[in-house]
């Protein structure tokens, strides 16, 4: 499963996630993968992207930071499996392959 992080910093400050991630490491369980991320231009938000088979290993990582972050969670697929899905349903909705 992929998920799509947003980061609030608390406070808007993102100078303590960034000094516990230089002494501690990402904090991430075993079987949760780091894929990529970005931060807003004004230092508050973090969009990160991870992936795992198992949300409880996303539920263990987010309380690493619940004291400096608050998270939303997204699952998300990407563009090509959206395309499939939407292809496939719409397939079985016309009974016949979409464009």
């Amino acid at each position: 499963m992929l998920f799509m992080i947003v980061e609030h910093f608390a406070d808007g400050d993102p100078q303590p996630v960034y000094r516990r991630f230089g002494e501690r490491g990402r904090l991430a369980p075993p079987g949760l993968e780091y894929l990529t991320s970005w931060v807003t231009s004004d230092l508050t938000r973090c969009y990160q992207v991870m992936a795992c088979s198992d949300r409880t290993l996303l539920d263990e990582w987010m309380r690493n930071w619940a004291d400096l972050v608050r998270f939303e969670v997204h699952e998300v697929v990407t563009s090509a499996e959206a395309a499939a899905l939407v292809n496939s349903e719409g397939a079985d909705a016309r009974g016949s392959q979409t464009p």
